[in-house]
């Protein structure tokens, strides 16, 4: 069972000078770090089930992270961001100015398909296979409505896509896999930043399922019919 946020701090954090709270904060990267490494490890072995799940420890260790960060600063410190870190906040403070979405998935012998998603002053969406070009009606599982440009940058905000490796693949865990599947991925904005991109090879970040579910993809890679 996780503990609160506020639970975390009381037991962990609370009365604790800069230097032992900083120990907490390098922790917890690492615990995120070895969460992330599990659940996109494609051949990790037989996992005991475990619950908490992996995801809900990953989701509430996030949460302890940033308790820990405002217990350091309140401790007298000056929290410097890592790379890694500058990189995600980059990506987070920028999504308002995404103007285009386009997510291609696929191989060699199959073609690719693309989907393309347009964030004007509202949301359109597409998928274009070969030349073959089809409109995309994108959902909300929980409103059980469309999506507009505003919900559906919420539910990507969600997804921490700023923590994803800019490149997945398999050599990661020291095997290779010749054709397969790869998936390219690719955000442009309309306030004059670079465009950010994505990619992978037969490799995929720990919540792909999710994000695919955003373009109407479930989680064994098909179409969902539909509503």
């Amino acid at each position: 069972m996780m503990i609160s946020p506020e639970c975390y701090y009381e037991e962990y954090l609370k009365g604790k000078t800069k230097e032992q709270i900083m120990t907490a904060i390098r922790g917890l990267k690492q615990e995120i770090g070895r969460l992330k490494n599990s659940m996109e490890n494609p051949h990790g072995g037989i996992k005991t089930v475990m619950h908490p799940s992996e995801e809900t420890r990953l989701y509430w260790t996030r949460e302890y992270l940033e308790k820990a960060k405002q217990a350091y600063v309140a401790a007298g410190g000056t929290y410097t961001l890592s790379k890694s870190e500058e990189k995600a906040v980059d990506f987070d403070v920028n999504m308002d100015a995404i103007s285009k979405i386009t997510f291609s998935i696929g191989g060699y012998f199959g073609g690719y398909r693309n989907y393309i998603v347009e964030l004007t002053d509202v949301l359109k969406a597409y998928t274009k296979l070969w030349e073959h070009e089809e409109p995309l009606s994108l959902w909300d599982d929980d409103s059980r409505e469309p999506y507009t440009k505003d919900t559906f940058i919420t539910a990507l905000k969600d997804l921490h896509i700023g923590e994803w490796r800019r490149r997945y693949s398999t050599k990661r865990f020291g095997y290779m896999v010749l054709d397969g599947t790869q998936w390219n991925l690719e955000f442009e904005y309309n306030n004059g930043h670079k465009p950010v991109r994505f990619n992978g090879d037969n490799s995929y970040p720990y919540n792909f399922d999710k994000f695919q579910m955003l373009f109407g993809i479930n989680e064994a890679g098909e179409e969902d019919e539909d509503e």
